[in-house]
């Protein structure tokens, strides 16, 4: 299990490279596709789910994981690209 000291590390270095995040055109379809979202601004849309106060930050590997409104958001750890998004199964 996870120490919550390492969750609060992981959220602080997260939210102070917030403006960082970005996504590629095949990431926007993708999470659109997987969350069934209406809106093409699905970086903003990821910032405001990671900002959330039930947002749930840790880190594996190269890979931030967000689990926050029953959807799961992975983030390269290095390039904050937002690779994908999904619903929790």
């Amino acid at each position: 299990m996870i120490q919550s000291f390492q969750v609060i590390r992981y959220m602080k270095e997260l939210f102070a490279n917030l403006e960082k995040l970005h996504t590629t055109e095949l990431g926007v379809m993708r999470i659109k596709r997987n969350l069934c979202l209406n809106t093409d601004q699905v970086v903003d849309w990821c910032k405001s789910k990671i900002s959330a106060p039930n947002a749930i930050v840790t880190r594996s590997g190269k890979n931030w994981y967000i689990d926050v409104d029953h959807c799961i958001i992975t983030i390269n750890a290095h390039s904050y690209t937002i690779i994908t998004a999904h619903r929790k199964k």
